[in-house]
């Protein structure tokens, strides 16, 4: 069982940055890819970036791309995700995951979420 928890969420004005961070309760398997996905508010869950433990290769989603940066700190056991470029529509609450195989982009390839940390965008 892995437990993750997020914190560096907040309210940012528009333009602005954030960094969130992840840590887990243990050092993810090397098998493990973990990452983020938000929710607005009437809105469903959407897949935000992932990185895999070892080799650290990442995928994005395409409306946060070029904004944002998934890292992470092994001896840690932390992932970061720093975002730039902060828009009203970034606002909603994010997720850090854990999982092991599946599609990326999918809530399902996750098997472990944390409690999630709000961040809140304003115009």
């Amino acid at each position: 069982q892995v437990q993750l928890v997020e914190s560096g969420g907040g309210l940012v004005q528009a333009g602005g940055s954030l960094r969130l961070s992840c840590t887990a309760s243990k050092r993810p398997s090397s098998t493990y890819r973990m990452g983020w996905f938000r929710q607005a508010p009437g809105k469903e869950r959407e897949f935000v970036a992932r990185i895999s433990w070892s080799g650290g290769s990442t995928y994005y989603a395409d409306s946060v791309k070029g904004r944002v940066t998934i890292s992470r700190d092994n001896a840690k056991n932390t992932v970061y995700l720093q975002m730039n470029s902060l828009k009203p529509e970034d606002t909603g609450v994010y997720y850090c995951v854990a999982g092991v195989s599946g599609p990326s982009s999918s809530a399902g390839s996750y098997d472990y979420w944390g409690q999630g940390t709000q961040v809140t965008v304003s115009s």
